[in-house]
């Protein structure tokens, strides 16, 4: 999905809105548009990114990410096998809801430069964004660790390997 066409609609309604105020201020809105495309694309990203992976929980079995190719970002959906789908799903340890009723919550997270390049690093294996990688983490780490008997033989593995 190619973002350049919303941010030139962005840009002219700003130059639009920035018109009648004189060449001066038509020069600032261009300028303005100019700095701000790179923090509007990752706006747009992150929407998508969310939105994908809202879809995902809302449907049964396909995956939805967002996956970046240069400036473009790219929605896949991809199908789990008959198996992986029929497992039934880990009750979590934590609400799925905060109690306010709110849905999504903002993080401002702080780690050290190697942390956050495995971080990316291991979300690109796995081909999603490193916010939904980081919330998998966070998923998986707060919910109990089901008794090792209960494992059968034909269960889904997944990961990443480096070579």
């Amino acid at each position: 999905m190619d973002l350049t066409p919303y941010l030139e609609s962005l840009r002219a309604d700003l130059a639009a809105a920035a018109a009648p105020g004189g060449p001066d201020t038509a020069r600032a809105a261009d300028l303005l548009g100019t700095a701000l495309e790179a923090a509007v694309r990752l706006v747009l990203l992150e929407a998508l990114s969310d939105a994908a992976a809202e879809i995902t929980t809302r449907l049964q079995g396909p995956v939805v990410d967002v996956r970046l190719r240069g400036r473009e970002a790219d929605l896949v959906v991809t199908d789990l096998p008959a198996a992986a789908a029929a497992e039934p799903p880990v009750t979590p340890a934590f609400p799925a809801s905060a109690p306010d009723g709110g849905e999504l919550a903002r993080l401002t997270l702080r780690m050290p430069e190697a942390l956050k390049l495995y971080a990316e690093q291991a979300a690109a294996a796995e081909g999603i964004s490193v916010n939904a990688w980081l919330v998998r983490a966070v998923a998986a780490a707060a919910t109990p660790a089901q008794p090792k008997a209960a494992r059968t033989s034909g269960r889904r593995i997944t990961g990443f390997a480096q070579a």
